[in-house]
């Protein structure tokens, strides 16, 4: 289905439109069905973002500064979401010795269990969107997202 029949365009759209508003939608399907995925398990893809930084720390901890550098979506509120992880179990967070000002976070087991369930169900939803696409155009497609990003 193209980009004007789902949005009901009754006349073309400009190619640099099209293009946007294409990848606009293509997103929000992407982050539809991955709530859908996430819903179960009563986390939020941000804070699937947060876990999976704080796992690939491999058991050092991670300050706010680099869980948020990291963060997919720059604009999240790393604290809010930290506290919201506390709450669940599923992080630590300290003070750093050496620096006061800084706070230290850490996946908790509890966390590695949920990421562990996780991994499968979120490959799964991946492998869905790339089953219609060979290697030679997932290859394509990225090399073209990664130059249209650079503006």
């Amino acid at each position: 289905m193209t980009i004007e029949d789902i949005i009901k365009s009754s006349s073309p759209l400009p190619l640099p439109k099209k293009t946007v508003l294409n990848i606009y939608y293509t997103q929000n399907v992407i982050t539809e069905k991955f709530n859908e995925v996430l819903k179960p398990f009563d986390i939020s893809a941000e804070q699937f973002n947060v876990l999976r930084i704080l796992r690939g720390q491999k058991g050092s901890p991670a300050n706010m500064f680099l869980i948020q550098e990291r963060m997919l979506a720059k604009t999240s509120n790393t604290t809010r979401l930290v506290d919201k992880l506390l709450l669940k179990e599923l992080v630590t967070r300290k003070v750093c010795p050496a620096n006061r000002r800084k706070i230290e976070v850490q996946i908790t087991e509890k966390g590695l269990n949920l990421l562990a369930e996780l991994d499968p169900k979120v490959d799964h939803h991946e492998s869905l969107f790339v089953q219609n696409l060979n290697t030679e155009e997932l290859e394509t497609l990225n090399n073209l997202l990664e130059k249209f990003r650079t503006i």
